[in-house]
């Protein structure tokens, strides 16, 4: 972790909420949001493409109630309905181990599931460039990444939008449950590349 946010339970916890966008609002996932986000994560469109694809209801609240799960997690709003979620992980850059100390906690990893109903009018992107914002801004991140399948065009296309560098190409290297092994992508931004060098959010919060 950043030396900053030692003993937090997720860096997240270090920002004021909820988070403004032009259109949406961020805010932290509760328990309360379980059966809103279960409502649109069980459509066959939307779990197809989903890491894990959990089978029924009481499943998917054990792994929901996980601690460090709902920590890393992100309500979307528009209005007063939940739209969609993120996901950020914070995670370790990789060191030679005599400096490995200054590589802690410094890079994210973005995940994002959007409603199907709210999917084509730009929200998605909106709320991704805010998690970018702040992972650049506030919680003083170096770099973070995305990964998809590459038959997943509408993530990867989304991520190139957002000025993410594709920067690995893997050939049958990811499985999926039901096409077999899929060629993975990752994606990934600086924050240097970011604009105003990393310290715009692009959010407000309050």
């Amino acid at each position: 972790m950043l030396p900053a946010l030692a003993g937090m339970s997720h860096p997240l916890d270090t920002l004021d909420w909820p988070v403004r966008t032009e259109r949406l609002l961020l805010r932290r996932a509760a328990p309360d949001d379980l059966d809103a986000v279960w409502a649109y994560r069980r459509l066959p469109e939307v779990y197809e493409w989903l890491g894990a694809a959990v089978p029924d209801y009481d499943a998917y609240r054990e792994r929901y109630l996980r601690p460090e799960r709902l920590a890393s997690m992100l309500i979307i709003e528009r209005g007063d309905r939940g739209i969609g979620h993120l996901i950020l992980k914070i995670q370790d850059g990789w060191a030679q181990e005599d400096v490995a100390d200054q590589a802690r906690g410094v890079q994210g990893s973005l995940g994002w599931t959007l409603d199907p109903e709210f999917q084509g009018k730009g929200y998605a992107a909106e709320a991704v460039r805010a998690l970018i914002g702040l992972c650049f801004g506030p919680l003083g991140l170096r770099r973070v990444i995305a990964e998809c399948f590459a038959d997943n065009e509408p993530s990867w296309r989304l991520m190139e939008r957002l000025g993410m560098r594709r920067e690995q190409h893997t050939v049958k290297e990811s499985l999926h449950r039901t096409k077999g092994w899929l060629d993975g992508l990752t994606y990934a931004l600086l924050a240097e590349e970011w604009p105003a060098g990393g310290r715009g959010t692009g959010a407000t919060i309050r």
